[in-house]
Parts: C-alpha cells; sequence; structure tokens
C-alpha cells in the first residue's frame, strides 16, 4: 500500500481522491476498502495471503487485516467455491479467488449446482453474497490452461451475474458493486490490462449494475467490447479517426445483466455495429450482443452485424496466442464490411 499512497495526487485541481494505480493495485484498493467496510467480508484462495497472489493483487491484505480474513486455500478449486458456500450460508460474504480461469472448471459444479441455485432452491432464505474473483482471458502468453474466455458459460447459467472490467478505475467500481451485491458475480479480471497504469478516481459506483458505458463517442458505427478488447478496439478507433472514421467503443462492462438499452441506444445512432471479443465465434457472447441489438434496431441497422472473435479452436498456450486473439487488422477489416455494405 505505501507505493499507492507515494503517487496519489494533492493537486487540487485533480483532487485528493484521484490516485495513478495499475488494475492490479486497483484491485487491491477495492478489497482494501471492502475489508475495511465490512467485518463479514472474506478474501481467500491459492496463495492470496503472504504471497499476495500470484499477480500481487491481494499483497499486504493479510498482513493489515489478519490470517483469519485473508488467507490462503490448499489446491482445490472444488473446495474453494464450496467453501465459499458454507461461509455465504453463514452470514459472511466471501471473495474468492481461483489463480487463472482454466482452473475454474473443477469447480464448475460447485460454481453452477450450488452458487447459482442456493437462493432460488431456499426462496431466499440462503443467499449467496459471493464474488468470485477470476483472472481471465489471454494476452500474457501463459502455459496452456492459464487463458481462457468463460464469459459466456458463466452468462448462460441463471442466478449468476458476470463483470468484466476494461481499466483500473472500472475495476475499482465495479469490484465494490459486485461485493456489496447480495447476488453471486463472477468478477473476470482481464490479466493482459493488470499492469495497465493510468490516474483512478477512487469513486463510489453510480450506475446500476448492468449499465454499458460510452468510452469513445463516434457516428459511423459502434465496437462493442469488454475486457482488454477495450483497449484493443479504442486503438482501432484512433486509426480509423486517421481516416475520417469515427468510430463509437461501447464497453458492455456487465455481461449479465447485459446492457441491452445501452447496445440499442449506440447503434442506432451510428447504424452499425462490431462486436469484438476473445472467446470462440460458435455459441460466444457475441451471439447473444448481436441477437440483442438486432431484435431492438432492426430498422436502425444500416448492415448486418459483424463479429470479431478468437477461433473455435481449444484456447491456445502462449506462443500461438498472438495468432488467435482478434487483431486491430481483423477489427478494422470489420469495420470496411459493415461501412461498405
Amino acid at each position: 500500500m505505501t507505493e499507492l499512497i507515494e503517487h496519489e495526487h494533492t493537486d487540487a485541481a485533480v483532487g485528493p481522491r484521484t490516485v495513478e494505480l495499475s488494475m492490479q493495485q486497483a484491485i487491491n484498493r477495492a478489497l482494501h476498502t471492502l475489508l475495511t467496510e465490512d467485518p463479514d467480508v472474506l478474501v481467500f484462495g491459492e496463495d492470496v495471503g503472504a504471497l499476495g497472489g500470484v499477480f500481487r493483487v491481494t499483497d499486504g491484505l493479510q498482513k493489515e487485516f489478519g490470517d483469519q480474513r485473508v488467507f490462503d486455500t490448499p489446491l482445490a478449486e472444488s473446495a474453494i467455491m464450496g467453501m465459499a458456500v458454507g461461509l455465504a450460508m453463514n452470514g459472511w460474504r466471501p471473495v474468492p479467488e481461483l489463480q487463472f480461469d482454466g482452473f475454474a472448471y473443477p469447480a464448475i459444479d460447485q460454481i453452477v449446482n450450488q452458487v447459482a441455485r442456493m437462493n432460488y432452491r431456499t426462496r431466499g432464505a440462503a443467499p449467496m453474497p459471493i464474488t468470485l474473483r477470476l483472472p481471465s482471458f489471454g494476452g500474457i502468453q501463459a502455459p496452456e490452461h492459464h487463458g481462457e474466455s468463460l464469459e459466456a458459460l458463466f452468462a448462460h447459467t441463471p442466478g449468476l451475474k458476470v463483470a468484466a472490467p476494461s481499466d483500473p478505475a472500472e475495476a475499482y467500481s465495479l469490484l465494490l458493486q459486485s461485493v456489496r451485491s447480495d447476488d453471486p458475480v463472477v468478477f473476470m479480471e482481464p490479466k493482459a490490462r493488470y499492469w495497465d497504469r493510468r490516474p483512478v478516481q477512487l469513486s463510489e459506483p453510480t450506475d446500476p449494475i448492468g449499465t454499458s458505458r460510452i468510452v469513445r463517442p463516434g457516428r459511423h458505427a459502434t465496437l462493442v467490447a469488454w475486457g482488454a478488447m477495450v483497449h484493443k478496439c479504442l486503438q482501432v478507433a484512433e486509426l480509423a479517426a486517421e481516416d475520417g472514421v469515427e468510430l463509437e467503443v461501447l464497453d458492455l462492462r456487465w455481461l449479465k445483466p447485459i446492457d441491452a438499452a445501452g447496445l440499442a441506444a449506440s447503434v442506432a445512432r451510428t447504424k452499425r455495429a462490431v462486436v469484438v471479443h476473445e472467446a470462440p465465434l460458435t455459441a460466444g457472447l457475441g451471439a447473444e450482443v448481436s441477437t440483442l441489438i438486432t431484435e431492438n434496431c432492426f430498422r436502425d441497422l444500416a448492415a448486418p452485424v459483424q463479429r470479431v472473435t478468437g477461433f473455435d479452436v481449444p484456447y491456445p498456450a502462449g506462443p500461438l496466442e498472438p495468432q488467435y486473439l482478434p487483431t486491430i487488422d481483423r477489427v478494422l477489416l470489420a469495420v470496411q464490411r459493415t461501412l461498405e455494405y
């Protein structure tokens, strides 16, 4: 925490609550806030205690809040989520971490059959205020099983909410919202953006859960993305602007519930949409987003919705990742297709 305090701005024009943080530091700061304000919040997972997590997201929290509230678990993802269920049933507000999204598969039974259903099964007698922190997606060229894009799986599970921040400020705000919610949330942290460093307003969330945001306004087409792909779309918009093409970039933020009204409002203005995500094309979340746009903006659309995604293959290990993930050129080609339709 010392490093964070050293970077805090004192310039009155910037504001005393503006701090320069990376995304992992912003998440750390949010966890610090949550542990401070609510004694029922517990942070646990593989190496989150003394080590501070494999990405150092929980660095220093055990030292400040003790090993009864920030603690390590065995290397057993199903047990971690089972423990979260038991703690939630007894009044705690668990924030478990699974080290990598590829490690979530052994915990799917607990997530789908217990975490997502318990409140429904007990008719509200056993809410599950669990926020599963899941370092997600690719972009760091990690070994096999260390990069996945599981948002469609979680978004398809009734009872779960799903969030994916795109920058440090969003990570801080969305995590506060997620942990304070009485519903279970899968919080998908884009590993590739953990070290994205910028000034962060440490502000309370103001938008309701399920609200998207426009991060760059435009008039010729809407790029829809979440997580690390938002940054990619901003790069695309910057390049397109050099040719006079003004692209709007919409950060979905909440992958469930999806902001259908926000999507419709943007696409109704631009008349065209390109959805960008890392997961494979077939049955990816882009299909749901595309359907929502078509259902709500059919008369406004000047071209079919385009999708730029990963390929229908297992998520590749590190050296092949650059060939798998959507590139700036692939997104620009999709923009060209929709503009020339």
